[in-house]
Protein backbone atom coordinates (compact mmCIF):
# COMPACT_ATOMS: atom_id res chain seq x y z
CA UNK A 1 0.00 0.00 0.00
CA UNK A 2 2.76 2.44 0.96
CA UNK A 3 4.73 1.54 -2.16
CA UNK A 4 1.70 2.19 -4.35
CA UNK A 5 1.19 5.57 -2.71
CA UNK A 6 4.85 6.40 -3.19
CA UNK A 7 4.70 5.42 -6.87
CA UNK A 8 1.52 7.44 -7.38
CA UNK A 9 3.14 10.46 -5.74
CA UNK A 10 6.22 10.16 -7.97
CA UNK A 11 4.03 9.89 -11.07
CA UNK A 12 2.04 13.00 -10.12
CA UNK A 13 5.24 14.97 -9.53
CA UNK A 14 6.60 13.95 -12.91
CA UNK A 15 3.35 14.83 -14.68
CA UNK A 16 3.32 18.25 -13.04
CA UNK A 17 6.86 18.81 -14.34
CA UNK A 18 5.70 17.72 -17.81
CA UNK A 19 2.85 20.25 -17.67
CA UNK A 20 5.30 22.93 -16.59
CA UNK A 21 7.59 22.17 -19.53
CA UNK A 22 4.66 22.11 -21.96
CA UNK A 23 3.58 25.51 -20.64
CA UNK A 24 7.07 26.95 -21.11
CA UNK A 25 7.67 25.43 -24.54
CA UNK A 26 7.48 28.02 -27.31
CA UNK A 27 6.02 25.43 -29.72
CA UNK A 28 2.92 24.95 -27.54
CA UNK A 29 -0.15 26.67 -28.99
CA UNK A 30 -1.57 29.58 -27.01
CA UNK A 31 -4.93 27.83 -26.55
CA UNK A 32 -3.20 24.91 -24.82
CA UNK A 33 -1.19 27.29 -22.63
CA UNK A 34 -4.35 29.17 -21.66
CA UNK A 35 -6.19 25.95 -20.77
CA UNK A 36 -3.27 24.67 -18.71
CA UNK A 37 -2.89 28.08 -17.06
CA UNK A 38 -6.60 28.09 -16.19
CA UNK A 39 -6.27 24.66 -14.58
CA UNK A 40 -3.34 25.81 -12.44
CA UNK A 41 -5.06 29.09 -11.62
CA UNK A 42 -8.31 27.38 -10.68
CA UNK A 43 -6.43 25.00 -8.39
CA UNK A 44 -4.68 27.89 -6.65
CA UNK A 45 -7.54 30.38 -6.43
CA UNK A 46 -9.01 30.81 -2.95
CA UNK A 47 -12.56 30.67 -4.34
CA UNK A 48 -14.39 28.13 -6.50
CA UNK A 49 -17.41 28.12 -8.77
CA UNK A 50 -19.09 25.93 -6.17
CA UNK A 51 -17.98 26.79 -2.60
CA UNK A 52 -16.14 23.99 -0.78
CA UNK A 53 -18.37 24.20 2.28
CA UNK A 54 -21.19 22.53 0.29
CA UNK A 55 -20.93 18.81 0.98
CA UNK A 56 -19.61 16.71 -1.92
CA UNK A 57 -20.41 19.26 -4.64
CA UNK A 58 -17.89 21.75 -3.27
CA UNK A 59 -14.96 19.42 -3.81
CA UNK A 60 -16.40 17.65 -6.82
CA UNK A 61 -15.96 20.73 -9.00
CA UNK A 62 -12.21 20.69 -8.28
CA UNK A 63 -12.02 16.99 -9.10
CA UNK A 64 -13.83 17.52 -12.42
CA UNK A 65 -12.82 20.96 -13.73
CA UNK A 66 -9.05 20.77 -13.22
CA UNK A 67 -8.53 17.37 -14.93
CA UNK A 68 -10.82 18.40 -17.81
CA UNK A 69 -8.79 21.57 -18.41
CA UNK A 70 -5.50 19.66 -18.21
CA UNK A 71 -6.72 16.95 -20.58
CA UNK A 72 -8.00 19.60 -22.99
CA UNK A 73 -4.63 21.34 -22.94
CA UNK A 74 -2.76 18.09 -23.55
CA UNK A 75 -5.02 17.30 -26.53
CA UNK A 76 -4.45 20.78 -28.00
CA UNK A 77 -0.68 20.55 -27.63
CA UNK A 78 1.04 18.65 -30.44
CA UNK A 79 1.82 15.11 -29.32
CA UNK A 80 5.52 15.43 -30.17
CA UNK A 81 5.85 18.36 -27.74
CA UNK A 82 4.19 16.41 -24.92
CA UNK A 83 6.31 13.34 -25.64
CA UNK A 84 9.49 15.45 -25.77
CA UNK A 85 8.66 17.09 -22.43
CA UNK A 86 7.76 13.74 -20.88
CA UNK A 87 11.02 12.20 -22.11
CA UNK A 88 13.03 15.12 -20.68
CA UNK A 89 11.35 14.73 -17.30
CA UNK A 90 11.92 10.95 -17.22
CA UNK A 91 15.55 11.38 -18.29
CA UNK A 92 16.11 13.95 -15.54
CA UNK A 93 14.49 11.57 -13.02
CA UNK A 94 16.84 8.74 -13.94
CA UNK A 95 19.87 10.95 -13.34
CA UNK A 96 18.74 11.79 -9.80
Amino acid sequence: MFDQLKTFSRTIKRELKVYQLVLKDSRTPKRAKISLGLAVGYALLPFDLIPDFLPILGHLDDVVIIPVLVRLAMKMAPQEIVEDCRRRVWDAGEKE
